[in-house]
């Protein structure tokens, strides 16, 4: 019953595109009959328009490109450095990444470098990693492929390659934005307005200019790109051959956007849901959805043989909603309908997927061994006040300003752009649309199979409905962790440019105002070209001038205390030697010299982040012996104290990694409404630049300088109290 049901659908699939593709062509000739335009007048119009939005598409990618590429040589003086000095411009995780691509363009063979990276006991003392697996590094095998292979070595530096495949794929993001908004409103015009948001917008649209290793980095441009495939494939009235085209894309898109970062999985479960509702309110063609669901699926099975098993996806919300949600697409198939049962199910359809989803989920973590992302979850408790901690991980992670809510400068921002103002405007239109489409659906009247300007329904087409609820949950998101503003604000660059160029949404507005005086779509018309117009002359005004200004300013980012560190550790330091520090100076350590380390600024697992905690005791209010203990338990046999941290004066007080600490060993004391620090030990950090006993017994001063002061770990001493 089930496989005839299949069948059935499969076949309703193919009379529907062979229908379509008979369909349009008829429809067009009888448009242009009525226009007196000949079809190859019409060919031509669409052709150039095709072609002309297709070259500014690609155009506006490779000038971004260019600006980055650019503003990066501004700020660093790339060329003009010495390897050493470009290599400290990567800093904490980003260091470790790039790290890893020198290692495997140093390997004998490709296939060495894969192994030992898999294998991997010379980055961390006393463990082996899969650093592959770990830190998610596919983008660096592909890289190291890709710079072998077109024989770059005679051609580039390695890392002009590694940061110019990045500053590309940046250029493919502000693409696909571009694209994804001319599909939506039917002009280019609206890509233009998405990329001069984008780049005004620049600090709160991308961290490129802070982590260009970083993983979203490489994935994010992936993940637009699968958004403008399923822009297209949802649309109504796609002849086979597009939509085809659009399914290839986002199936591809989806694997490559998974496989790049570690936490690709949140963010499709994100975009599930979005679908979910499209769907659940039968805004959407459930075939359509039901397709992607099985890209999903696909993606997240071949994502776990891939990645060694990777059970974090196993576990992942993903696969438990999808898996819920076809499960629950089986039992509406094989029921009859009409009867009882068939209604109750659809009546009850959110929350049977819902409670299938929990329950699912929950089964897999009690089956499932996983120990990926614990921490995350421990972390959303505490966030939304459902416990409280004085673990230092778990403070440290919630003083991080990308874990905090988002400040009123950034809306302020967004505000100066007029982005938000016009985002503001287009998202209540398309809302109270999609509420009105909601209602008559609900009352039994069907939606249209085409929507023209006239009819002023922006809310019947599924591919921006899909866009609104994506944006507003990513909005939810982005209230809550300024970090996830990456993720919304290009899509809201996107939805505003998109609203204010299309004269769907300006006459879905006109016929609620119910205007008389003017013919309505001819002022739609009007509006959807002088408003974008009016808006890029103001941002060009105002903009243009700063971002040129920002181009010919020669910035100067040189750092001489770790460039003089770097230097004094490969030259004096042994080649067997495990440094132990901060693990943001771990991990630039770790690049510059090559030299193993204690820990490392990852945040992904348990034993790593239990180091982390540890070796931060060198800024706590402990004995000597108790450093010394900790560290020679993971073999280090030097010491780094950085000055910036010992006396760090933090803007948040009890957030600087002092105050953490002192609360995490219960060395903070309340009186009469005051808190301080009580030991019966100083400061670690202080007290042993003093050179007495019994500081001098365990460690011996090697190395400093204004930032950084370096000690040999003693090996034989005498213990005393």
């Amino acid at each position: 019953k089930m496989s005839s049901g299949a069948a059935d659908l499969r076949q309703r699939k193919k009379q529907n595109c062979m229908e379509s593709d008979k369909m349009a062509p008829e429809e067009r000739n009888k448009e242009n009959s009525k226009l007196g335009r000949s079809p190859k007048y019409m060919l031509i119009q669409r052709f150039a328009k095709l072609f002309f939005g297709c070259l500014a598409a690609v155009t506006s990618g490779m000038m971004y490109a260019v600006y980055l590429s650019t503003y990066h040589e501004r700020k660093f003086w790339f060329s003009s450095r010495q390897e050493l000095e470009r290599e400290i411009t990567f800093q904490g995780d980003s260091a470790i990444y790039y790290s890893f691509y020198k290692e495997l363009l140093k390997a004998p063979s490709f296939e060495r470098g894969v192994y030992e990276l898999t294998h991997n006991n010379k980055t961390v003392s006393l463990k082996t990693i899969n650093a592959v697996q770990q830190m998610t590094l596919y983008p660096e095998l592909i890289a190291s492929v890709l710079y072998q292979a077109s024989g770059s070595e005679e051609v580039i530096e390695p890392v002009y390659f590694y940061i110019g495949i990045v500053f590309g794929l940046q250029g493919i993001y502000v693409t696909a934005l571009f694209v994804t908004s001319w599909v939506m409103s039917g002009t280019w015009l609206a890509g233009m307005l998405t990329v001069a948001w984008f780049i005004i917008n620049r600090t709160d649209t991308t961290r490129i200019d802070y982590s260009i290793p970083s993983r979203e980095n490489w994935a994010l441009p992936y993940f637009a790109c699968q958004v403008a495939a399923l822009t297209g494939y949802l649309k109504k009235n796609l002849n086979c051959s597009a939509e085809k085209f659009c399914y290839l894309l986002v199936s591809a898109s989806t694997y490559t956007f998974m496989m790049m970062w570690e936490y690709s999985h949140y963010l499709l479960f994100v975009q599930a849901v979005s679908l979910f509702l499209l769907d659940s309110f039968s805004l959407a063609q459930t075939e359509k959805v039901h397709e992607v669901y099985k890209i999903y699926l696909f993606s997240l099975f071949l994502g776990y043989l891939l990645q060694f098993e990777n059970s974090a996806l196993l576990v992942s919300p993903l696969l438990s909603l999808v898996a819920a949600l076809m499960f629950s697409k089986c039992l509406q198939m094989n029921m009859k309908k009409g009867t009882f049962l068939s209604r109750l199910l659809k009546i009850m359809y959110i929350y049977l997927v819902l409670t299938i989803t929990v329950t699912l989920n929950f089964l897999l973590k009690m089956f499932v061994p996983h120990k990926e992302n614990e921490h995350l979850l421990k972390f959303i408790e505490v966030k939304l006040g459902l416990n409280t901690t004085k673990n230092f991980t778990m403070n440290w992670l919630l003083c991080q300003e990308s874990l905090q809510a988002p400040s009123q400068d950034f809306f302020l921002r967004l505000t100066q752009s007029s982005l938000l103002p016009f985002y503001i405007l287009v998202l209540i239109i398309c809302l109270f649309s999609v509420t009105q489409v909601i209602f008559r659906r609900i009352c039994g009247e069907p939606l249209k199979e085409t929507v023209k300007l006239e009819d002023g329904r922006i809310g019947e087409r599924p591919e921006i409905v899909y866009h609104v609820i994506h944006t507003i949950l990513l909005g939810c998101l982005a209230m809550c962790l300024e970090g996830t503003k990456y993720l919304w604000t290009p899509y809201v660059c996107m939805l505003a440019a998109f609203g204010v160029c299309s004269p769907e949404l300006w006459m879905t507005l006109f016929k609620w105002l119910r205007l008389k005086a003017v013919h309505p779509i001819l002022l739609a018309l009007i509006l959807s070209m002088a408003v974008p117009t009016i808006i890029g002359f103001s941002l060009w005004k105002e903009f243009f001038p700063r971002i040129m200004t920002e181009l010919s300013e020669l910035q100067e980012f040189y750092d001489p205390d770790t460039v003089e560190l770097m230097t004094w550790i490969k030259r004096q330091a042994p080649v067997a030697a495990v440094f132990a520090g901060s693990p943001q100076l771990m991990g630039v350590i770790k690049l510059c010299t090559g030299w193993m380390v204690s820990s490392l600024p990852l945040y992904n697992d348990d034993d790593l982040l239990k180091r982390n905690e540890n070796i931060y005791q060198i800024y706590s209010k402990r004995s000597a012996e108790d450093i010394y203990k900790i560290l020679t338990s993971y073999k280090a046999n030097f010491l780094i104290i950085e000055d910036s941290i010992c006396n760090e004066v933090g803007p948040v007080r009890g957030c600087r990694v002092k105050d953490l600490l002192d609360i995490a060993n219960g060395h903070v004391v309340c009186e009469e409404g005051d808190s301080y620090a009580y030991s019966k030990y100083g400061r670690f950090c202080h007290e042993i630049k003093l050179n007495y006993s019994p500081y001098v017994n365990y460690f011996t001063r090697v190395y400093w300088n204004r930032s950084y002061f370096v000690y040999k770990i003693n090996t034989v001493i005498s213990f005393q109290s």
